[in-house]
């Protein structure tokens, strides 16, 4: 698993591409975690034909210096997508000397994702700061229960539960958002977002050509997920902030608020979809920063 002391483990290429290789998976063979190119300073996940979840995180020959006296921060994505959404929240924390690990969970059921998202929280080497966007709130939540060297939570538009609550119980909180009915499921029970409606629904604050890209490549979620609790919750035991996008056609933007405060967590609000990271990163860099003090 990734962390800053392993920077060794990375294969330097003249062309300025670092590729690191994450895990070697259940049919040994190596799977490579992600790469950037230097020249477009662009994410791509090279992790889709395996079936395992890991922390990736990346370099470069002239990336920038990191700080030992900043926390790690440790992002986590949410259902119908993956950690290459969190490329331009990378790039303004890395400009800045934080050593940033990106989870990629495999969706396949909520306590699959905690499990990898508490194994590369405990891979890292001292403060930690988690974020969670949508459905990753719910992954944090129960991933840095118990952590000591989690530092702070941020949540970005995402659920923030209390024990035994499950999304659907969230949901009925408050009347259906948009995407309620833009869900459909596959044969094998994973639910996927209807391209279609994909882009209203779900980032309706992007460019249509990238938001025909998310659609294209989101990444589906078993279904058992939504109905799935925890045993623990991190935010009772450290600090949290919270950014309710007011414009989230994905979950209710009052049941953020509603979930903030019970948090009692710093909330910050922002005319933004369910994307703001994407829509507008610096303010969720700026929100980041401020629970990293």
């Amino acid at each position: 698993m990734l962390s800053r002391d392993s920077h060794t483990n990375t294969a330097k290429i003249s062309s300025g591409i670092a590729i690191i290789v994450s895990k070697v998976c259940h049919n040994n063979f190596s799977v490579i975690g992600g790469l950037r190119l230097a020249s477009s300073k662009a994410l791509w996940c090279a992790s889709q034909r395996c079936d395992c979840s890991f922390g990736t995180a990346l370099t470069q020959e002239n990336s920038m210096s990191i700080s030992p006296d900043k926390p790690t921060i440790v992002l986590v994505h949410g259902a119908f997508a993956d950690a290459t959404g969190w490329q331009h929240v990378i790039l303004l924390l890395e400009a800045q000397g934080y050593f940033v690990v990106a989870v990629q969970n495999a969706l396949t059921s909520l306590s699959d994702d905690i499990a990898t998202t508490k194994r590369v929280i405990d891979a890292q080497s001292g403060p930690v700061v988690v974020v969670g966007h949508s459905y990753g709130g719910m992954v944090i939540t129960g991933a840095a229960a118990g952590n000591p060297h989690v530092k702070s939570l941020v949540y970005v538009a995402a659920y923030i539960p209390d024990l035994g609550e499950a999304i659907g119980q969230l949901n009925e909180m408050f009347s259906p958002p948009p995407l309620a009915t833009s869900i459909v499921p596959d044969a094998a029970g994973f639910l996927y977002v209807d391209r279609s409606k994909f882009h209203d629904v779900f980032c309706h604050d992007v460019p249509d050509a990238e938001a025909r890209i998310m659609a294209a490549t989101q990444k589906p979620i078993n279904s058992v997920s939504f109905g799935q609790s925890l045993e623990a919750v991190a935010w009772k035991e450290v600090p949290s902030w919270s950014i309710v996008a007011k414009a989230d056609n994905a979950i209710n933007p009052d049941l953020e608020r509603f979930m903030s405060q019970r948090a009692n967590a710093t909330t910050i609000e922002v005319d933004a979809s369910h994307v703001p990271f994407i829509s507008q990163p610096q303010v969720v860099v700026d929100v980041i920063k401020d629970a990293a003090q």
